[in-house]
């Protein structure tokens, strides 16, 4: 199937040529001008809608490499009701953390997701803080009555630009996908095509229309863009309208189940009516009711079927999907040459794809097993926990034999796990005040096979390092004196160090530029950089506090250099860490050599980012490595201790929004990260 981009618009470069496609609200194709009268009917359509449409930028997370991953995206939309509601694309908002919605005159309004239809590919977002203010609406129009050749405007965001529109006209009212693309576009497992047949047109939208109307002359939504294959593809306004009334009704669409997929007649079938039955699925309602490979079905719930070319598959699954749950209904089919009555009792559809998980402990991420998948992976049943990724290096993939994809998870610890609740419950059972990771027997199937293994579960945190025996330190910092460089200062031949740095505890008696070539008399034989360490090691024998004279070539002429030795300064590697897991961040303390790299003066506090996980929170509020972060939420952040502490405070509260004043080169920057906190999965029915 084809998949649309979790990105609405990746900010890809675009070559001017491709920016001047989409047209803007001050003007519109040329040939669209020269028409008599259709310029002046097409502003006065897009003055109906423009009040209306909104751009949204869209927080949205993602599963990958056993982490729950974020990325920035813009769609469009287009508010429905007075009091806010939005209607846009599932791909757009069906998987937000956080969403925001500029309108036409800039302004901006945060926004929260109504609920969200993978099958149709529609989501209900709704304006937060609106209180009893009212929105312009667009209005919907009939889209069963557009036909070949009408006229129509492609409104959104392309490219997160600001609003704009596009005209082409209609080119196909039943566009589905061919036979070859293997079902059609698919959405969190479920096929689109299954239910939508798209209205087909030749006006331009590009990544960011999506979600975005499409308006008829009059100024009426009669589609919600979504696809662009050569032709864009638009989703009906009359679907799109029913499936965003049930949304804001309930925050879902209730669907009946029969387990019966239908496909044309053949070719070489001659009779006039009924579809083929292709697949009954096991243990489903279907079966249940005796339909077999092979039926013609005439009729359902007293409805005649005919499905000749898949055109009008859509046709059939809306009647299936719309059938009352638990209500037995009539069913005709045609087996060998005789009519056969069968009765049939639909279920509720359950999503293919349940919520994902990110369960760190593990280094994985999980979903429960739906009955389809279950199915479709020859299960007897859908107990167990499904590995969906796995992290690299993370305790999961360290163990022996590894947990893979599609591994199904059925005991931690001896106790059974029949969902992803089980799973977290056992995993915060089995941690819990432990400060190491704990050996844990996990059982698993994988295909046919039935593994364990021992996975060492928990998140190591990170403990002070510890300092390493302290030593005698020349308080400079030196480069080798190479041959090529001892001959173009003048002494070829001799070996040695010249001096680049000098801290404040040796600067009166070394200086930059200085050549060392013995201490206490002892002749240096460095010449080659991988030699860079001689010096180093041979003061670190002496004493702390002790003394070195050190021949030193400076200004022409050799003197004698009597060097105290200080105390060796912690070293990156003996400086306190800490990682936050949920915002996916690493700092440390910052040493005395980041404080002379970097210029700061003494008295400078602060943690130093040592590592951003692409796709968390940090990622996305922009911190990077090399940063020294110096406030969190206003308050001083001046070691890992204190940030520590900070972050506690800012998860245990689970605080919409996290500030981070930061140093980064010459300029102070506030980064801002606004999470979404996950609720714990609930149990799967029955259990």
């Amino acid at each position: 199937m084809l998949n649309l981009s979790r990105r609405c618009f990746s900010r890809k470069p675009f070559g001017l040529a491709a920016l001047l496609l989409a047209v803007s609200f001050s003007g519109f194709a040329q040939d669209a001008a020269e028409e008599p009268g259709l310029s002046g009917t097409i502003k006065e359509a897009v003055s109906r809608v423009k009040p209306a449409l909104v751009r949204i930028h869209v927080v949205d997370t993602y599963y990958d490499d056993g982490r729950e991953l974020k990325s920035e995206s813009s769609g469009s939309g287009a508010i429905i009701r007075e009091d806010g509601h939005i209607i846009t694309n599932h791909h757009v908002a069906g998987h937000a953390k956080h969403l925001k919605c500029t309108f036409a005159d800039k302004t901006e309004m945060e926004a929260e997701l109504v609920g969200t239809d993978p099958m149709t590919d529609i989501a209900v977002i709704r304006l937060k803080g609106a209180g009893d203010r009212k929105f312009p609406v667009a209005p919907f129009g009939d889209s069963s009555l557009m036909r070949m050749g009408d006229h129509v405007l492609a409104m959104g965001s392309p490219l997160s630009l600001s609003q704009s529109v596009t005209l082409g006209i209609v080119s196909n009212s039943e566009v589905i996908m061919p036979a070859w693309m293997d079902g059609g576009l698919s959405q969190d497992g479920e096929n689109v095509g299954a239910l939508v047949r798209w209205i087909g047109h030749d006006a331009d939208i590009f990544p960011g229309n999506s979600g975005g109307p499409l308006v008829n002359l009059q100024g009426e939504v009669i589609g919600i863009n979504e696809i662009k294959m050569g032709l864009g593809g638009a989703i009906p306004g009359n679907l799109a309208r029913e499936v965003a009334e049930a949304l804001i009704a309930t925050g879902s669409v209730a669907r009946a189940w029969l387990g019966l997929e239908l496909q044309p007649r053949l070719k070489s079938d001659t009779r006039e009516t009924g579809a083929l039955v292709a697949t009954v699925v096991k243990d489903s309602p279907a079966e249940a009711a005796g339909f077999k490979p092979g039926d013609r079905l005439l009729s359902l719930a007293g409805t005649a079927v005919d499905v000749r070319f898949p055109e009008q598959l859509p046709d059939f699954n809306r009647l299936a999907a719309g059938l009352p749950v638990g209500s037995p209904v009539a069913a005709v089919v045609e087996r060998g040459d005789a009519p056969v009555e069968l009765t049939v009792t639909p279920v509720q559809r359950e999503p293919y794809e349940p919520k994902q998980f990110e369960q760190t402990q593990w280094g994985l991420t999980v979903r429960d097993i739906s009955f389809m998948k279950a199915r479709e992976m020859k299960r007897k049943d859908s107990d167990g926990v499904l590995v969906t990724s796995v992290r690299p290096g993370g305790p999961s993939s360290e163990a022996k034999p590894p947990l893979e994809w599609e591994d199904v998870l059925l005991s931690v610890g001896g106790k059974p796990v029949k969902s992803v609740k089980d799973f977290m419950e056992a995993t915060e059972a089995l941690t819990k005040d432990q400060t190491a990771p704990v050996p844990v027997l996990a059982e698993f199937d994988r295909k046919t096979e039935r593994l364990v293994t021992v996975v060492k579960v928990g998140v190591r945190e990170l403990m002070d390092p510890g300092r390493e025996a302290q030593k005698a330190w020349l308080p400079v910092e030196t480069q080798v004196l190479t041959k090529d460089i001892a001959e173009s200062l003048g002494v070829a031949g001799r070996k040695g160090f010249r001096v680049t740095f000098v801290y404040p505890e040796a600067a009166e008696i070394l200086r930059p530029g200085d050549l060392i070539f013995s201490v206490d008399g002892q002749e240096l034989t460095a010449s080659n950089p991988e030699d860079s360490s001689e010096l180093e090691t041979l003061i670190r024998q002496y004493s702390i506090g002790g003394t070195a004279e050190l021949g030193v070539h400076r200004d022409g002429g050799e003197v004698k250099v009597s060097a105290v030795l200080a105390r060796s300064p912690k070293t990156a590697k003996e400086m306190k860490r800490y990682t936050n897991e949920t915002f996916e961040f690493t700092v440390r303390d910052i040493t005395l050599r980041d404080r002379t790299t970097e210029r700061w003066a003494d008295t400078q506090e602060g943690v130093l980012v040592e590592q951003v996980q692409p796709g968390g929170w940090a990622a996305l509020g922009t911190l990077m490595p090399g940063d020294l972060i110096v406030e969190m939420n206003n308050a001083s952040s001046k070691d890992v201790a204190s940030a520590k502490e900070i972050m506690k405070g800012v998860e245990e509260q689970a605080q919409r929004s996290l500030v981070f004043k930061v140093v980064r080169g010459i300029r102070t920057l506030f980064l801002e990260m606004e999470p979404r906190w996950e609720k714990a999965p609930e149990k799967k029915a029955g259990e």
